[in-house]
């Protein structure tokens, strides 16, 4: 016994009139790696309630673990730095190197860590939200993290956005606050078309669909006549689909114009094809009813008449 205090009361290193001995190592060690667990089993408890109760409940779960997790790692990291038995007066020094460090090259992890709080806190994004940032970027938050938030596409590809350019950019949150949102689903038919046949049909394509809403008030599905464009009459369809529908709107959008081609075929409606008349003026040197003779039956035909 007496010679395994020995090892422990062992110095490795004196820091001014401190000396950091084996046995204040192995006792921060334990202090780090019992945080360690402790924020592991308050994630994996977390995720486990997320499972368990509704949506918006989770997000405050969420919430909660994170902070949870935060606070149990610096406080460990504190703890176990005052059991080293190290006189921090002595690091001065050292702290100002390390103040210079972060503010030249660690002021993006910085930043990010700060602006990951913040999002946790003020709730314009929370985990389960489908957002867009582009065209190429987009799908579900599945985790905020201390330097990126984890964003899972509907082709289940993750992508790792900075924290600071979720809190400081521009984007797109269809799910904020769970409330429905609602999309337009443009088509063309013919000229000449029954437009009263059309909204019929088109209303017909859309409730035909579970994503399709219920009519509540102002969210009603309707069929505005939108332009007279260059081959037919340009249509949209306005519809208040589920917000699992809206996370995934490739998918949402195939299907209404999938059952938009259907009700429209139904009912005799013809969906136009572009078309362009050309006026031939003069070909092969000919001119007229001459040139456009040559333009059908070729140069070759005229020289075998000749």
């Amino acid at each position: 016994m007496d010679e395994v205090n020995a090892v422990l009361a062992q110095s490795i290193v004196t820091v001014g009139d401190s000396a950091l001995t084996v046995g204040a190592l192995l006792r921060a060690v334990i202090i780090l790696l019992g945080a360690a667990l402790l924020a592991w089993a308050v994630r994996r408890l977390s995720r486990r309630m997320q499972h368990r109760i509704g949506e918006e409940r989770a997000s405050a779960v969420y919430i909660g673990a994170q902070a949870a997790r935060y606070i149990i790692f610096f406080s460990g990291l504190s703890i176990a730095v005052s059991a080293l038995g190290v006189d921090l007066s002595a690091l001065s020094l050292f702290a100002g190197a390390l103040g210079v460090g972060v503010g030249l090259g660690l002021q993006d992890v910085v930043r990010n860590f700060v602006c990951g709080i913040i999002l946790l806190f003020d709730r314009s994004i929370e985990v389960g939200d489908f957002i867009e940032l582009d065209m190429e970027t987009r799908g579900t938050v599945c985790a905020i993290g201390p330097r990126a938030t984890t964003v899972i596409t509907n082709d289940d590809v993750d992508i790792l956005v900075p924290n600071a350019d979720l809190l400081n950019g521009r984007l797109k949150n269809w799910t904020r606050n769970r409330t429905p949102r609602r999309i337009h689903i443009d088509f063309r038919v013919a000229y000449g078309s029954d437009k009263e046949l059309v909204r019929k049909a088109a209303l017909e394509a859309a409730q035909s669909l579970p994503a399709t809403l219920p009519d509540h008030g102002a969210r009603r599905t309707q069929v505005w006549l939108t332009d007279f464009g260059d081959f037919g009459l340009e249509f949209a369809l306005i519809v208040w689909p589920t917000l699992e529908a809206v996370k995934r709107p490739g998918s949402l959008s195939a299907a209404y114009r999938w059952a938009l081609d259907d009700a429209l075929r139904r009912h005799g409606i013809e969906i136009p094809l572009p078309q362009r008349d050309l006026h031939l003026r003069g070909a092969f040197g000919r001119q007229g009813e001459e040139g456009a003779r040559l333009w059908r039956d070729g140069p070759e035909r005229e020289s075998k008449v000749e």
